[in-house]
Formats: C-alpha cells, structure tokens, sequence
C-alpha cells in the first residue's frame, strides 16, 4: 500500500494472485491434456506480431466474464460447469491475473493464469 494509505496497482495484482494457483509454463500442456481451457485474452496485434498458443481460445478481453460466465447464454461452447479448469493467458501475466480473481468472483473458483503469460510461454514451454 502507498505512503497515502492508497492501493497501488501492484498492491491489487499481488492479492489477485493470493487467491489463485497459478501455472508455470512449463505445465500447461499437461494442464490441457487434463481438461483445461487455456483462453487467450490477448489482442489481436500481439497474437499477429508473436504467435499464437496451441490449443488456446480466443477470447477477447472486454467479453470475457459474459463468455465464460456458466449462467449466460452467449457463454463459450466450451465452458460446461463452475468447477472447469479455466487458465488465462495474457501477454505478461499482468491483467490476466486481475481478470482470473473477477471469475473467481463469478464462481469459478478454479480458474487462474499463466504465470510470465505468453513471453514466458515462448522462452519455458515444455
């Protein structure tokens, strides 16, 4: 917390985190295998400019908690039920561990992100 009793940016990032089980790069093939959505949340011109993540949906930012939300109707194919694996993918791990705490807040109690996001997917994948 700042010196004016404010939170920061990175005060909200860090309880976020505190409520998620992150994952290393390293595991989300087998996360995958085990069932898990990876959502990619990132724009479209970092996807152009750095690649895509196999097996990954595209889910734009801006519509994800409709999306992925189990009691709405335009909500993905994919998403079956409140206890999915859910794991979001931005560019650095940054906002897609604000927008895992908000599913949690929908009920998802077991969706989270990928820790580095994409860049560290690039540099640690299995």
């Amino acid at each position: 917390m700042s010196q004016d009793g404010r939170r920061t940016i990175d005060d909200l990032v860090a309880q976020c985190r505190a409520r998620l089980e992150r994952v290393a790069p390293t595991d989300v093939s087998a996360e995958q295998r085990a069932g898990a959505l990876v959502i990619d949340v990132r724009p479209a011109d970092q996807r152009e400019r750095d690649g895509l993540l196999p097996g990954a949906i595209i889910v734009d930012r801006n519509v994800l908690e409709w999306r992925l939300d189990p009691a709405r109707p335009h909500r993905i194919e994919q998403v079956t039920g409140y206890d999915q694996r859910i794991i979001l993918v931005c560019n650095e791990g940054y906002s897609s561990s604000l927008a895992a705490a908000t599913l949690h807040d929908l009920g998802l109690h077991r969706a989270t992100d990928l820790i580095g996001g994409y860049q560290a997917w690039l540099t640690e994948r299995d």
